[in-house]
């Protein structure tokens, strides 16, 4: 070890504590934080000191500055620490002479790079720290500050140390490379850093926003090399669209090593649920790139322990929770130095005035400064020629761009002319794909014939293909990304290039009318062939997820090709498998406005699409829409191909399901009981439309309460299905849940517990644990549980199928609500009252927000909140609530079927509990005789309403007639649930029955 080497701390300052001062250019900040995070486990004191090299400042200066900080000063030697400013070699050779050389003990020094350094650079003798592991990198570094090898680590508390500079979190996914050339923007990166950590738990969402071509998604690749240390998983998403979205944050589940199915919408849920709770990892950051439409995508931003990056041109995201940075411009020294360093032949002079021209901004600075380089034309000529114009028509693209950018373009366009032709044709195809990242191998895929000519050579020539691409890279027209693939391979073979949405529109606007038509219908053409088919099939979901974006950008509504417009039908059914519903409404709605203008309003092709937008709009919870566009449709069809049309029986059957959602349950069984013998007639019993008919019959009787007639016939539909279908065919297996239903609903519970059991097996093993009809049957399980009196295993159960429907549908899905129902009544008797309390407010608002006023559903959900409010002592509200919500449900469906029976049950009990005893009695009397006639007199819920009688003529004190109602109610329960059910012990102990409403959902 050398002897002019001094040991760390002997400055004779006094200090107590050694002490070394750090000092780093920002790029290598991650380097900083892990060296000083090691001498800081070994007790000793570390100051951190980024390098700023302010051109107009004497570089002799700044060095003689540094060397007054405190303790030893060490170095992080890179190409990035001595470029700054920027500097010549020959400048820091001339400093490093003069200021280090004269007393090199007072500096230190370690080297992360490989790069050729000034060689003045050898008077800080730096350690060579690169192509090494953590701990050889240790042991050099203290040998460097002459620290023992063997100096012990103090405890570091709860603190995690620092992870090595080159390994990356152990979740890394989509990060664009790192942009070497990256420059300046140090304070805005502080900022963003401060922003974040300074964020309450859960709301730590920062939106870079700022205009286009300011270098967004630049900066936020830097912010993830700088910091991304400090995280467990970093994971970039690009966000121009939503559907796009969905698909890349769920396929981050696997990553973390979550259990879920195949498909990206359960996967999207598991994710977000893991980054809620930070298991398994709480240092999460995610990077949402290019989310500009915060509207579309606000309500799938995770919450949690995590950092959510998001770059956008929108700063309406400040509304959704977001905090705002805006990313200006550069700085006029930004933009010397980044163009000084792009081009290298250009004095600082002629960096300035090309600066101010193109008015700093950052993308056209670099693709202006990179053609420049290697340009004999000079600043003077090139400035000359921008603002004389080539063609005299200077002209703003767009309100967002600053300057006459159609210009700059043909200049930067011809040069692209000059040199290899073909790339300004693969640049005006890729305009005809969306912005961002273009999936340009589907170009190579497709097949080749009867294409342009001057597109011929380029699709079938490797080599001229390469070619293409290589200049548009060179000049930073387009990057080689890949947010799809991580391979090198696939980014090297050009299957993904990104072009930033300035120059999309820029190129797309230069282009000849002529060319226009060509390669648009090239295009169109590609996403044709890259039609997988049936897009009912998960495999094929992601390359629907990919086809769906450029869809709008390929004009695909204007092709005649029948192959395209079979494209667009198989896109609108993926997004309803996926649900895509609000985005699958707007693609429907653009379709048939187009087609029926194209094609005709009587096209099959349009009938077609009028069947998809209305399932997808259906599923957006919009049933009146549905219900206006399934019956004018239904109706021209009769009128121009007869009733029994096949369009029109599809469409026929549409419309019963949108009035089921609307609870117009009679005219949906009229609609029923006419499909059913019409589809019997035309295809037999044994087609599957025919079944399909029966099943939505059985459904609507159910809706009316009419459970034997439900069961009759969904008993039916079981045995035709086991027959022509098979015992596990997904059909036959959804029969059975619904027979198992209509057994528990008539009171038949070990009968249904006992069919529920072997289904559910059957669901698992065959669908999936988290397919919905698993969910179904385990629902219907979790209520034949509960009613045989197994509380334990229905609460598990309720749970599971709870979460289950929230990762699968999201939390408005009308199948979910009916799980928080379930879910929500059980708490109420056997959980946390005041949690069932905000449940059931939630529950009943979103109900109301899907749902038309006066709805069973949110007539139902009150009550049952009635019985919530009565248990937390708020008798008087529980009394109004519940006296409204049986004149709003007797409103709905009668004052017969067994929803209004149960709000009678109810009512008479809050009745009783404030004092009305006469009209408890009368109301219990009443219901009592209906239910006889609507159920019979052993039906559970008419053994609820007998035993609630008598204690309201107990209430009366008539206690001769109150024994013998209760001693008739209690026989029968006796004989018809058995003497030790729940139900029964209950009736004996009186305990006063209560009624709890259930959804029907299916």
């Amino acid at each position: 070890m050398s002897e002019a080497r001094t040991p760390v701390g002997s400055t004779g300052r006094g200090t107590a504590r050694q002490t070394v001062t750090i000092s780093f250019a920002g790029f290598n900040r991650a380097w900083a934080a892990w060296i000083g995070d090691r001498l800081e486990q070994r007790g000793l004191r570390v100051v951190y000191l980024r390098w700023d090299s302010p051109a107009e400042e004497p570089l002799e200066n700044l060095l003689r500055d540094l060397a007054l900080a405190e303790g030893r000063i060490l170095i992080l030697v890179s190409e990035w620490y001595f470029q700054l400013g920027p500097r010549t070699q020959e400048e820091w050779n001339t400093a490093l002479r003069e200021v280090v050389a004269p007393d090199p003990s007072r500096f230190a020094a370690v080297s992360i790079t490989n790069a050729p350094l000034p060689t003045a650079t050898a008077v800080l003798a730096p350690a060579d720290l690169t192509n090494m592991g953590p701990d050889e990198a240790d042991r050099r570094l203290l040998d460097r500050l002459d620290l023992p090898a063997d100096m012990p680590l103090v405890a570091a508390g709860s603190r995690r140390p620092v992870r090595f500079p080159g390994v990356t979190p152990e979740v890394w996914g989509g990060v664009p490379r790192r942009n070497t050339r990256f420059t300046g923007r140090e304070r805005l990166l502080n900022n963003a850093y401060h922003l974040l950590q300074d964020s309450e738990p859960g709301a730590s969402v920062l939106t870079l926003h700022g205009m286009s071509g300011v270098g967004k998604t630049q900066f936020a690749a830097e912010y993830v090399y700088r910091f991304g240390f400090e995280y467990d998983v970093v994971w970039w998403v690009n966000a121009e669209k939503r559907v796009t979205y969905r698909r890349l944050l769920a396929e981050l589940a696997p990553k973390l090593g979550l259990s879920t199915g195949a498909e990206y919408g359960e996967r999207l849920r598991a994710v977000r649920d893991s980054l809620r709770r930070g298991d398994p990892y709480a240092r999460w950051l995610l990077i949402l790139d290019g989310a500009d439409e915060p509207d579309q995508i606000w309500d799938l931003v995770p919450t949690g322990p995590g950092h959510v990056l998001i770059t956008s041109r929108n700063p309406e995201w400040g509304e959704h929770n977001a905090r705002l940075l805006e990313v200006p411009v550069y700085s006029r020294d930004e933009s010397v130095a980044f163009v000084r360093r792009r081009a290298p032949r250009l004095t600082e002079p002629e960096a300035d005035q090309l600066a101010d021209v193109l008015e700093d901004l950052p993308l056209l600075l670099d693709q202006t400064a990179g053609w420049l380089n290697d340009s004999d034309l000079s600043v003077d000529d090139y400035i000359a020629l921008l603002e004389g114009g080539i063609d005299q028509d200077v002209v703003k693209v767009s309100a967002d761009f600053p300057l006459a950018f159609q210009t700059a373009w043909s200049i930067l366009l011809n040069k692209l002319r000059e040199t290899v032709p073909e790339s300004v044709a693969l640049l005006r195809l890729c305009t005809f794909f969306a912005p961002g990242f273009i999936p340009v191998r589907l170009l190579k895929e497709m097949p080749h014939d009867d294409l342009p000519e001057q597109l011929t050579g380029l699709l079938d020539d490797p080599l001229l293909w390469n070619k293409a691409i290589n200049q548009l890279r060179t000049y930073s027209v387009v990057r080689l990304e890949s947010h799809e693939s991580a391979s090198d391979e696939a980014v090297s073979s050009g299957e993904s290039l990104y072009l930033h949405r300035m120059v999309h529109q820029i190129v797309h606007k230069d282009m000849p009318d002529e060319e226009h038509q060509e390669f648009i219908d090239v295009v169109r053409r590609a996403l044709a062939a890259a039609d997988p088919g049936r897009p009912t099939e998960t495999r094929n979901w992601d390359a629907y997820a990919e086809i769906v974006p450029h869809l709008k950008y390929a004009d695909v509504l204007k092709s005649k090709d029948r192959r395209v417009q079979t494209l667009v039908l198989n896109c609108l059914r993926y997004m309803y498998f996926v649900g895509e519903y609000n985005s699958g409404v707007k693609l429907g709605r653009r379709t048939l406005d187009a087609w029926q203008q194209r094609l005709g309003e009587s096209h099959p092709r349009v009938w077609e699409a009028t069947y998809h937008y209305a399932n997808l709009l259906r599923s957006a919870g919009k049933f009146v829409e549905t219900e206006a566009i399934d019956r004018a449709a239904a109706e021209r069809l009769r009128e121009e191909r007869g009733e029994r049309d096949l369009d029109r029986l599809r469409m026929v059957g549409g419309l019963a399901a949108d009035l089921r959602h609307l609870a117009r349950y009679d005219e949906a069984l009229e609609l029923d009981q006419w499909l059913y013998p019409t589809y019997q007639e035309l295809f037999g019993e044994q087609d599957s439309r025919t079944l399909n008919a029966l099943n939505n019959m059985g459904f609507t009787l159910r809706l009316l309460g009419r459970y034997e007639e439900a069961w009759d016939i969904d008993r039916r539909t079981l045995e035709a299905r086991r027959l022509f279908l098979k015992a596990l065919h997904p059909f036959t297996l959804f029969s059975e849940v619904s027979y198992a239903i209509n057994l528990r609903l008539l009171g038949r519970y070990g009968e249904a517990e006992s069919i529920q059991a072997k289904n559910v097996g059957e669901y698992q093993r065959t669908m999936g644990n988290d397919n919905p009809g698993t969910l179904r049957a385990e629902h219907n399980m979790a209520l034949c549980k509960l009613r045989g009196g197994d509380r334990a295993e229905a609460a598990e159960l309720l749970t599971n199928v709870l979460e289950g429907y929230e990762r699968k549908l999201g939390d408005n899905a009308l199948e979910t609500l009916a799980a928080a129902v379930s879910q929500n009544c059980f708490a109420r008797e056997h959980g946390d009252i005041d949690q069932a309390r905000e449940t059931g407010e939630s529950i009943i608002a979103r109900y109301e927000m899907l749902l038309p006023e006066g709805h069973p559903f949110i007539i139902g959900a009150r009550a049952n909140h009635a019985l919530v409010l009565r248990s937390v002592g708020e008798r008087e509200h529980a009394h109004v609530l519940i006296e409204q919500a049986l004149a709003d449900m007797t409103a709905a469906v009668g004052d017969s079927h067994p929803y209004t029976l149960g709000c009678t049950i109810n009512a008479s009990a809050l009745r009783n509990l404030v004092g009305e005893t006469e009209s408890a009695a009368e109301l219990s009397r009443v219901t009592v005789t209906r239910a006889t006639e609507t159920l019979g007199r052993t039906h559970p819920l008419t053994l609820s309403a007998r035993i609630a009688h008598a204690a309201d003529l107990r209430g009366l004190r008539d206690r001769q007639q109150a024994e013998k109602v209760e001693q008739e109610a209690l026989s029968d329960l006796v004989a018809t649930l058995g003497p030790q059910h729940i139900h029964t012990i209950s009736a004996r102990s009186r305990n006063r029955p209560y009624w709890d409403f259930e959804p029907q959902t299916t």
